[in-house]
């Protein structure tokens, strides 16, 4: 149970990075450089969080508000780009990021029919 031990954030810090390179994205890359030891983690936790949050974003658009048939599409394309990325090896970077698109595009879609 390695992956589930609590790692530090490395926060990027001044001495890191020049202070005009100092920004958000970078803040991002070194906290997800850190988690290179907890990849099994974060894919788990982005497929629990896929199966039980996001799948039935679609069915309850599709139903309630009378969504169109991408919203389906959509979902499905980001589940099985999360499932691919996470069983083929991709990096720590690239399983965060997925997440947090699929998240963003999640409640944007929310947003766009129910509001």
């Amino acid at each position: 149970m390695a992956t589930l031990t609590n790692q530090a954030t490395g926060w990027a810090t001044a001495v890191d990075a020049p202070a005009h390179q100092l920004n958000l994205y970078s803040k991002y890359l070194a906290f997800a450089d850190g988690q290179a030891k907890s990849k099994t983690a974060w894919y788990m936790v982005s497929m629990i969080a896929q199966g039980v949050l996001f799948l039935p974003v679609p069915a309850v658009l599709l139903y309630y508000f009378n969504a169109p048939l991408y919203v389906l599409i959509i979902t499905l394309c980001l589940f099985f780009a999360n499932i691919i990325a996470g069983m083929g090896g991709a990096g720590v970077r690239t399983l965060i990021s997925l997440f947090a698109v699929s998240a963003i595009v999640h409640i944007i879609m929310l947003m766009l029919f129910v509001l």
